[in-house]
């Protein structure tokens, strides 16, 4: 997936949901969604599995 579709989806799924009142918080919400990009969000493109789930399965 190329990296602007990945920053697409943070910026539509996460940050425009969000006021962030300190850099930190900012910082750690992006951690948090990268975390549930890759571990709990279901792709259709992946067999409705997660990336890391997919690659598990592949492997």
């Amino acid at each position: 997936m190329p990296v602007w579709s990945f920053f697409g989806h943070l910026k539509s799924e996460s940050l425009r949901l969000h006021r962030f009142t300190s850099q930190k918080q900012l910082v750690d919400e992006v951690h948090r969604y990268i975390h549930f990009y890759n571990h709990q969000r279901f792709q259709k493109k992946l067999s409705n599995l997660s990336p890391v789930e997919y690659r598990t399965k592949v492997a």
